[in-house]
């Protein structure tokens, strides 16, 4: 039986007929939590985080300038890049958006990130998908 963020059991929201939340281990939610804290920082429209395969992590939020728009993770995935990351071990997007966006989804491919956490502005993980 695994424990929820809220303290809850997987077990206990099945019996109640709540939807099933992920349950994220220390390091998944660490991105999420440093995924929030960019979004907050700079007010933008999400942020994101990822964790490279050394397990350095990056976090960055949108950029939307006239010269120069990134989605946050295409921001955190430039910054991981040009530290010398190969390779990412897991990414998180705190935000509106239901699903990735197009250039979001492709910028977490180009390093091959097998996890992939969603979450709303509050933290409230909404999925975790995993390759």
């Amino acid at each position: 039986m695994s424990e929820r963020q809220d303290g809850r059991t997987e077990q206990t929201a099945q019996r109640t007929g709540e939807p099933a939340v992920p349950v994220l281990d220390a390091e998944d939610a660490k991105l999420v939590t440093l995924a929030r804290g960019a979004r907050g920082r700079a007010g933008g429209a999400e942020g994101a985080a990822v964790r490279d395969d050394d397990g350095r992590t990056y976090a960055a939020t949108t950029v939307d300038l006239p010269s120069l728009r990134l989605t946050a993770l295409q921001a955190a995935v430039a910054a991981a890049v040009s530290s010398g990351a190969q390779a990412l071990e897991a990414v998180a997007v705190v935000g509106v958006a239901e699903q990735l966006d197009v250039a979001s989804a492709s910028a977490a491919a180009d390093l091959g990130a097998p996890v992939i956490i969603l979450a709303a502005a509050d933290g409230t993980v909404r999925s975790r998908t995993s390759g």
